[in-house]
Formats: structure tokens, sequence, C-alpha cells
């Protein structure tokens, strides 16, 4: 099989999808405190589900019902996801919150491995969690516990979406698998953000139109022609650069700093997922074009 190797052009288009993603997610940062969580992830998925919908025209008969289980279950992990993480932001810097949410996919592919070498990379993302989190140097009530753990749930949902985008990617014709799952996504999370709908006014909307043109519209498009063009390992490590990315969407459009410790532990993720994603992947492995654009 011969190895593929990378367009320049395709490299900057995956990375134009990781910036897209990251200041999606600072932008929803803003629209949480409006209209909270729930609304926020609402707002977003039935912009992102209607524009997708329209473009891809997805088909809905001829399916089986393992078919249909599985992309409910994809739809699952993508709502419950997507709460979750928009629900840390409101306890969280955006580039922590990401961090921690790494780790679900970071083990996943070194459980997936099995490479010896993957386990150190694990032990040292471990430590990098520990002080991003600033459980070591900061008074345990002052700890933000709640956002770790919407954070880390964040994480343990996105590794199933990805498991489970792969299993829809392989049973439904381009992206139809990933259009039917957003309308499952959608219909999981409306009953929480109809409360909220009351607050939806001409700011929130035009926030949450960007937001779903940011983490979902955009990137989607910039992978499925840049996937085509890229080796598995480069697209590896441009995935690994999202806490990075979403510390810098943090400063600039949050004025979020992070301390000097918690910089030194994103170094960290950042380091072993490339490791675990990035040098080692096999030349036959191919990128899922949802990964990128998880939140």
């Amino acid at each position: 099989m011969v190895t593929k190797h990378s367009d320049p052009r395709a490299l900057v288009l995956v990375l134009g999808a990781v910036v897209s993603v990251q200041f999606g997610g600072a932008l929803a940062a803003t629209l949480v405190p409006k209209i909270g969580a729930a609304g926020s992830v609402t707002m977003r998925l039935l912009f992102s589900v209607t524009i997708l919908l329209i473009f891809l025209r997805p088909r809905v008969r001829g399916y089986t019902a393992a078919q249909w289980r599985t992309v409910g279950l994809f739809g699952l992990a993508l709502g419950l996801m997507n709460f979750s993480f928009y629900a840390s932001l409101a306890y969280l810097p955006i580039g922590v919150a990401v961090t921690i949410e790494f780790i679900g996919p970071l083990l996943l592919a070194t459980v997936l491995s099995r490479r010896p070498r993957d386990l150190f990379a694990v032990a040292a993302a471990a430590v990098g969690v520990v002080l991003i989190s600033e459980i070591t140097h900061v008074p345990l009530a002052e700890i933000s516990w709640i956002g770790l753990g919407l954070a880390l749930t964040a994480g343990a949902f996105w590794a199933a979406y990805v498991v489970l985008s792969e299993k829809t990617g392989a049973i439904f014709p381009k992206l139809d698998g990933l259009a039917l799952a957003l309308v499952v996504s959608t219909a999981v999370v409306l009953p929480f953000g109809i409360p909220s709908m009351a607050q939806w006014d001409r700011s929130a909307l035009l926030l949450g139109f960007g937001i779903a043109l940011l983490s979902s519209v955009i990137p989607y498009s910039l992978e499925l022609v840049a996937l085509r063009r890229i080796a598995p390992g480069v697209f590896g490590i441009l995935l690994s650069l999202e806490p990075a990315v979403a510390a810098l969407a943090g400063l600039i459009v949050l004025g979020q700093r992070l301390h000097t410790l918690q910089l030194v532990g994103m170094a960290l993720v950042v380091a072993a997922s490339v490791i675990v994603m990035g040098l080692g992947a096999r030349p036959t492995d191919r990128p899922d074009p949802a990964q990128t654009a998880a939140t």
C-alpha cells in the first residue's frame, strides 16, 4: 500500500479547521452566561443541523435497525459531549477545559495502540492534567471540581464519539450518518434548551450562528477537502495542537491567561498526544473527518 504524503495546502486546511473549532468554543464561552449551557448547545446544533441537512440532504430510507441504533448512539454521544463541554466553560478557562477533555481520545488511542511507549506518554499527560487543574498549588476548596468533572465527562463522551463516528462512517454513505446523528443529538438536548429560548435575542442568535459556522460547518468543509491528501500521522499532530489553540483563543477572545504551571501541564498533554496520535499513526489509518470538529 502506498503511503499518503501531505500536501502543504492540506496542512493549512486542517490547521484552519482546528483554529476554527477552538475559536468557536471561545465564542460559546461568551454565550453560555447569557442562555446557559443547554441553550447554547441547542442553538448551535439547531443551526448546524439545518445547514448540513440543506446541503447534504441525507437519505433516510433503506437503513436497518442496527444502522439506526449506531447512528442513534453516535448522536447521543455527540449531544452529551457538547452539553458537558459547554457546561464546563462556566467553571474553567477554555484552554483548561479542552486539555482535560483531550484525555478521553488520548486514552482511547493508547488502549487501541497497545504500544509500551504510549503508556509513558499517558503518564506524562496525567502529570500535565494535575498541573493544569492546579491541584498541587491551590487550596482544595478553591478547585473547580464541578468544572473538572464536566470536562472529564466530555472527554469520556468524546472517546465514545470517536468509536461511534468510525462505525457510522463505515455503514453510512458520505456524511449522511453525521447529519442524521446531529438530528438525534439536537433531539436529545432540545428539552433542556427549550426553557432558555425566551432569552434568545438577536445578539444571542448571531453568536449561536457564528458558533455553528466555526465549530461545525467550516471545519467539516475544510477537512473534507484536506483529508484526501494528508498523512494520518500529520493529521494526528495537528489535532494534538487543539489545547494550545484553545488557550490562544481563550486569551484573544476572553482575556483568559493561564499560569506557568498550567502551560507546562498543557505542553505535557500536547506532547503525549503527538506521540500517541501523531508519531504512532500507521499509513493505513484513515483520519475521521468529524473528530477535529468534535466540540
